[in-house]
């Protein structure tokens, strides 16, 4: 595919506009909110404290937000081999831990990503979430592991998981680091497209070019599928470099059934002194391929906080958005999660 295949205006899958200007995006206003200190600190509140109201700091979205990606674990419960040695990262995170570094960012309902456990404990991951969203009515969606690289065979796994009952919503199997040449095996294909058949989901997590080039492949074979791409597929914002990504982007969001997830785009930056403006080209070129209905905000913690806390991440991106409609802003931070994955209302 090259350009000339995104739909034409007004068909199913083209991209959306909102009112004239709305894109390229605020970014004097995000460097203002730079200026003037806004990396909303790292101390946290009080541990315990109810966020405030959304709206009381600068920046942010005046209303709940739908967090389209979160990560949880306990691990004392489940094995995250890659998070050892982690200075930030080696320890538990829990919900309430996520509640305390919000701070005036109000977190309405989020989606829980598998965290890259330990295969021998992917189903236990799975129900040590169900467990927490029965304590914690935020946590209204699961995308859990499952090895689609089996085909067929998949199906077993696939009915282990949405016994869990109906916090599933998708499948995350990603291949970031590994074969590229897995995503386009036939067995792999027909795994994804059985999920379409369950009524589930498929995040890709991939992204160097010759991962994300095996995503398109994968793309064209699933149309029955509903296909999220994490975090914009991790362009390497460090350098600086748009291309071939912004190509493969661009490719992918021809496809009417390929939505995108605005997240992790901190820990791709220099995660020591990356700024909005390092960010700001990234955004709108996924906004403006993709079109405000298929971008999801997803704020990637506690990952993210590697280069961020949460406040200043989502703060960032309301920045680089402020151009768009309210509307057009409601369906990136909120409405855009919840009809994607089926969340409740």
């Amino acid at each position: 595919m090259d350009d000339t295949t995104l739909p034409a205006a007004g068909q199913p899958g083209a991209p959306q506009t909102t009112r004239r200007g709305a894109w390229p995006y605020a970014l004097a206003g995000a460097l203002a909110l730079e200026a003037a200190g806004l990396r909303l600190a790292a101390a946290a509140p009080e541990a315990g404290g109810a966020p405030a109201v959304a709206g009381q700091a600068p920046g942010l979205p005046d209303f709940p937000i739908v967090d389209g990606h979160v990560h949880l674990w306990d691990l004392r419960r489940t094995a995250v081999p890659w998070v050892r040695g982690n200075a930030v990262l080696d320890r538990s995170y829990g919900p309430a831990d996520l509640s305390q570094q919000a701070g005036d960012v109000a977190l309405g309902a989020l989606v829980y990503v598998e965290v890259g456990a330990a295969p021998q404990y992917t189903l236990l991951e799975a129900d040590w979430v169900v467990e927490q969203a029965a304590r914690d009515g935020r946590i209204q969606g699961l995308v859990a592991y499952a090895p689609v690289e089996y085909g067929e065979v998949v199906r077993p796994y696939l009915d282990a998981l949405i016994s869990r009952g109906p916090l599933v919503k998708g499948v995350r199997r990603g291949w970031q680091g590994g074969d590229p040449r897995l995503p386009i095996s036939d067995d792999f294909v027909r795994g994804v497209q059985i999920l379409g058949e369950y009524g589930l989901s498929f995040d890709v997590l991939a992204r160097s070019p010759e991962e994300t080039a095996s995503a398109i492949r994968l793309v064209e074979r699933v149309p029955g599928t509903r296909i999220v791409l994490d975090h914009l597929l991790k362009p390497d914002i460090k350098q600086g470099a748009l291309e071939p990504w912004r190509t493969q982007l661009r490719e992918l969001a021809a496809f009417p059934n390929v939505s995108a997830k605005i997240s992790g785009l901190v820990t791709e930056a220099d995660q020591q002194n990356w700024t909005p403006a390092d960010l700001a080209p990234y955004v709108e070129h996924a906004l403006t391929v993709f079109g405000e209905d298929r971008v999801v905000f997803g704020g990637d913690w506690p990952v993210a906080l590697q280069a961020s806390t949460y406040p200043r991440w989502v703060a960032t991106l309301s920045g680089l958005t402020a151009g768009l409609s309210p509307a057009a802003r409601r369906k990136l931070f909120a409405e855009n999660a919840r009809r994607f994955y089926r969340l409740p209302t």
